[in-house]
């Protein structure tokens, strides 16, 4: 098993297609959202609560220049549900690290088929993904318009 922190995306969907039911790709997801690196005490604010999430979710972002000079988003996010501290390791996998360009251009909905998230999650579950996802493109629009 990948460290979450080394992990791509490739290698948990390997991971996932090796597991035998959802059963045993819930208790990985919970297992990955342990390895969440530490969230800031002080980000815990009402301003970095995302929206739509059954559960509560702070997420915040920064930004860090390449050698070439192109921002990058670095993510950090925390919920208090094990089960979604798992969804933002995925997240943060696909997002955190990336360029603006990365981001918009990501497909995100054809990851979370491939890996079997939408006919697993509840239907809240799902909103609250999705409601983070927006949050992270957001971000990264506001980036590349200036904003």
């Amino acid at each position: 098993m990948t460290d979450m922190t080394t992990m791509t995306i490739e290698e948990l969907i390997e991971e996932f297609d090796d597991m035998e039911d959802w059963e045993e790709q819930c208790d990985y997801l919970i297992d990955l959202g342990f390895e969440l690196p530490e969230f800031p005490d002080e980000a815990r604010t009402v301003d970095n609560i995302v929206r739509g999430c059954q559960s509560r979710v702070w997420l915040v972002a920064e930004t860090a220049a390449t050698d070439s000079g192109e921002p990058v988003i670095q993510i950090q996010a925390d919920s208090d549900a094990m089960i979604v501290r798992g969804l933002i390791a995925i997240l943060l996998m696909v997002y955190s690290g990336r360029t603006v360009d990365e981001i918009l251009s990501t497909d995100i909905r054809a990851i979370f088929r491939r890996l079997g998230l939408n006919q697993h999650l509840s239907s809240q579950r799902k909103n609250g993904l999705l409601g983070m996802v927006m949050r992270v493109q957001s971000i990264a629009s506001k980036i590349r318009d200036g904003e």
